[in-house]
């Protein structure tokens, strides 16, 4: 048989309360059971509701990530430009060639075309990737530039696809 509940212990239920002990903590304290807890503060006109304290945590929570996706749409960005740049730059293009297996390098004075497709298909992803953790915002035409970089993207990504060599023909 349960033992009965004390006035003390409403009143140390209640002064508990106020300190913003949770329910289990008050439990644990009274020796009593969570759904006994529950009960007294019930009669007391009590609540152990958190939904405040959810929402505000959550809310915190969806902002500190939306600042991390900014950060790394910034890094993309970041990244894309860097990629971009490769494609007019000098190269060095290295392999182990001949019976002997002698190493061999050769020095162009941009990539191969091969090699900027692959380029340009890696910034495009960077691209995309970035407008996609933050979309562009606003303005007349957002929509319209949104829509010719997806295009873009796509296409670059075809480009890298294709599987059709040159050779290493330079044509870009």
């Amino acid at each position: 048989m349960p033992r009965p509940i004390t006035d003390t212990e409403r009143e140390r239920v209640r002064r508990l309360h106020s300190q913003g002990k949770t329910r289990n903590e008050i439990a644990r304290e009274l020796g009593r059971s969570g759904s006994t807890i529950s009960g007294i503060a019930r009669d007391l006109g009590l609540s152990f509701e958190r939904g405040p304290e959810v929402i505000a945590a959550t809310e915190a929570r969806r902002i500190d990530l939306a600042a991390r996706r900014a950060q790394l749409a910034e890094a993309l960005h970041i990244d894309a430009e860097r990629l971009r740049a490769q494609l007019w730059e000098p190269c060095t293009y290295g392999e182990f060639a001949g019976r002997d297996g002698e190493w061999h390098e050769v020095q162009l004075a941009r990539p191969r075309f091969a090699d900027q497709r692959q380029i340009l298909a890696a910034t495009g992803t960077a691209i995309d990737r970035s407008l996609k953790l933050a979309p562009v915002e606003g303005g007349e035409g957002a929509d319209q530039v949104r829509s010719m970089l997806g295009a873009l993207g796509e296409a670059l990504t075809m480009a890298a696809g294709d599987t059709d060599d040159d050779g290493g023909a330079d044509g870009g």
